[in-house]
């Protein structure tokens, strides 16, 4: 065994980066004999390699806070606040997509169920043509409160039973009981709105499982698992609003946890909503990534980018009334909630409204407990009633779930003509394949490719800079030179990299040799890097960022099916990138590179697994660097994603909005001639069978 320390101050030229790098390499692994290709093993200023993605992009979000906090300061004026209002709605509503017109609720009544003080009526309505929404409408004791009464929407939070979860159909129950009408509902993948149901009609995934696994084709088709949230929410106020016995014009709103999230995007949203109490979710983002990442409804693209932090959900609705519920040892950090509140507390200071925000910390765990709910029924009555008073909650008889159940066979998807987000999605990519086609028969290669480069965030290869590439060491073993490097595209990242060259290498192109998870298999004797290296090829074999010793292990919540870095990919999706745009870069960085080494300047591109799809972004849009394109196992297109019920592992391939332009076919058409395409698979990573 050889073992080699590198000081990573050298090799990256970066003041943050003083700890060591140790790789260590078996001579007979490098002879392709054995599994024991490098491994980056210690650490780098206490981080393991495994969490560079995860400093990485750590860094850039602290640079946005950075800039969002100068902004936050030259906004002073009214002119300043109403323009920074209006701007940074139409930003929000522009990263989650437009929204439809709106369509008949064909709202229907399944039951009612008597309580003393208040009376529940069961409700079934629709949001979107077949898209089923079930809810529970509590209405105060007509003898004891004459109605109109005030609105109040209860939006659930991540739990199984969703509207009859103790929790909120207590709060439903206290606000009747106070004189105010209470809609809860569920959204999608709680309780009777499961999405994805086996042949038997039960629930295959729920909660932030499902929210997450239907956001990767929303992200494709230029949506967000929010958008459905938010109109579901928005349609709910619609049907609160149709009520004879509510007062349209009081309406307020109040959610805990996932419900706190619903709760934060409609009252910055909406403008309906005269009042509004989140519970235990308003953070700051950057601290909330980092702590506690939310799933797919939590992220929304680009918010980092344009400036649009959890103050914010508060600041675009000033002045109207704001109450944080928070909780001292909630996962989300207190300490973060505040510094949000004071921003918030600021800001309507300045606009002469300070007593319309405020802040109720419980000293609890994340919860929507007693105190919470008093606070929140207190809030309501301040501003929708206009009493100000002090609430104490009584005992409530809570409701059976089969009891509040709505739907006749206990699910929305098992009612005729029901259509589901994952159906919704593919009616949405359906009619951009329609799009793209016109676009792709129209416009001129040029313009595709900028399209293309701005959707993924991909540098044209003459703006990229020149890596910094350092060896580490070299062997020699039957004929096989081995040269040990560490390319280092930008500060930050570096890519652990093996160069072979064979003892009488040709003239032709270098190959430059990619691998999904490691390259030890392909590497081992008798493998494809062999078998390049017999026919003279020189290699550069490269594990792409995030890839091979720098995958991240640690961020397992959502298992294989959704990726082990999740987390890592939704930071960078609130920043505005991809790791598809990212690892292109690393791509093209590396290719220049090799094709430095090789006579003909250029190089062939192998890539295999799912580090193809930036391998084809790469090649498309810099055909003249790349001799030839093979690529094995890689995804066949976004679309068979969009229109999918299950996906294994492609989150990190998934860019924001790229079916509105382009589809991965449509790349592969772009390098006719030079691509091959060996055992395609489908979004569930399986080889495409011809009969399938």
């Amino acid at each position: 065994m050889i073992q080699h320390i590198v000081n990573l101050r050298e090799l990256s030229m970066g003041k943050n980066l003083s700890a060591c790098l140790v790789l260590v390499m078996s001579v007979s692994a490098i002879a392709m004999g054995g599994q024991d290709l490098p491994v980056l093993a210690d650490t780098i200023d206490g981080v393991r390699p495994r969490d560079m993605m995860n400093r990485y992009l750590l860094g850039q979000i602290e640079q946005a806070w950075q800039r969002w906090q100068a902004d936050y300061e030259n906004r002073k004026t009214p002119e300043q606040i109403a323009a920074y209002q209006k701007r940074l709605r139409e930003k929000f509503l522009e990263a989650i997509g437009p929204f439809p017109e709106p369509t008949p609720l064909n709202a229907k009544v399944t039951g009612v169920i008597t309580r003393k003080g208040y009376r529940v009526e069961k409700v079934i309505f629709e949001s979107m043509p077949g898209f089923y929404v079930t809810a529970a409408l509590f209405l105060p004791d007509r003898e004891q409160h004459k109605p109109p009464h005030p609105g109040v929407l209860v939006p659930c939070g991540h739990s199984h039973n969703g509207k009859a979860h103790g929790t909120y159909q207590t709060m439903g129950a206290l606000l009747a009981v106070h004189g105010m009408a209470a809609l809860v509902f569920a959204p999608i993948d709680q309780a009777e709105r499961i999405q994805l149901l086996d042949k038997a009609g039960r629930e295959m995934m729920w909660g932030t499982r499902g929210h997450t696994m239907a956001g990767i084709g929303a992200m494709l088709v230029g949506r967000n698992t929010a958008w459905y949230e938010i109109w579901d929410g928005m349609r709910a106020l619609d049907y609160l609003q149709s009520r004879p016995e509510v007062d349209s014009d009081r309406i307020g709103c109040t959610g805990n946890s996932g419900g706190g999230t619903q709760t934060s995007y409609l009252m910055a949203l909406d403008e309906r909503i005269k009042a509004a109490a989140p519970s235990c979710f308003l953070n700051r983002q950057g601290r909330q990534i980092d702590n506690a990442p939310g799933d797919a409804e939590q992220n929304i693209f680009g918010q980092l980018a344009f400036g649009m932090d959890h103050a914010d959900y508060i600041m675009m609705r000033a002045p109207r009334p704001v109450l944080i519920l928070a909780a001292t040892h909630d996962f989300f950090d207190i300490r973060a909630t505040w510094v949000s509140f004071r921003y918030a507390k600021r800001l309507y200071s300045r606009m002469g409204f300070a007593g319309h925000v405020d802040l109720l910390e419980s000293d609890a765990k994340h919860n929507y407990d007693k105190l919470h709910r008093e606070g929140a029924i207190r809030w309501m009555s301040r501003w929708l009633l206009k009493q100000d008073k002090d609430i104490h909650e009584p005992r409530i008889q809570t409701i059976s779930d089969n009891e509040l159940r709505c739907t006749p066979r206990g699910q929305v998807m098992l009612m005729p003509g029901a259509r589901s987000v994952y159906d919704l999605t593919g009616e949405r990519e359906t009619r951009l394949a329609e799009r793209r086609k016109k676009l792709w028969a129209r416009a001129p290669a040029a313009e595709l490719r900028d399209r293309i480069r701005r959707g993924a965030g991909i540098r044209k290869l003459a703006e990229l800079p020149e890596p910094k590439v350092r060896p580490v060491s070299e062997v020699k073993h039957n004929g096989w030179a081995v040269e040990k490097l560490v390319i280092m595209p930008e500060p930050g990242i570096f890519l652990p990299a093996l160069r072979f060259a064979p003892a009488q290498p040709s003239t032709g192109p270098a190959v430059l040799y990619l691998h999904e998870t490691d390259l030890a298999a392909d590497a081992a004797a008798g493998g494809p890097i062999e078998r390049l290296l017999k026919a003279g090829k020189t290699v550069l074999a490269v594990s792409l960022r995030g890839t091979g010793q720098t995958q991240q292990t640690a961020q397992g919540k959502f298992g294989s099916d959704l990726g082990r870095d999740w987390a890592d990919v939704f930071k960078a999706y609130l920043l505005g990138r991809s790791y598809v745009g990212m690892r292109a870069e690393d791509v093209l960085v590396c290719a220049r590179y090799a094709a430095g080494t090789a006579g003909s300047g250029k190089v062939e591109l192998v890539a295999v697994g799912n580090v193809g799809v930036p391998a084809l972004h790469a090649a498309a849009l810099e055909p003249r660097l790349f001799a030839s394109v093979r690529l094995s196992r890689t995804l066949a297109s976004w679309s068979s994603v969009a229109r999918a019920r299950q996906t294994h592992n492609q989150l990190v391939n998934a860019v924001h909005g790229a079916l509105e332009t382009y589809d991965l076919p449509d790349l592969a058409g772009m390098l006719s001639g030079k691509l091959t395409l060996d055992q395609p698979v489908d979004p569930l990573a399986r080889p495409i069978q011809a009969d399938r």
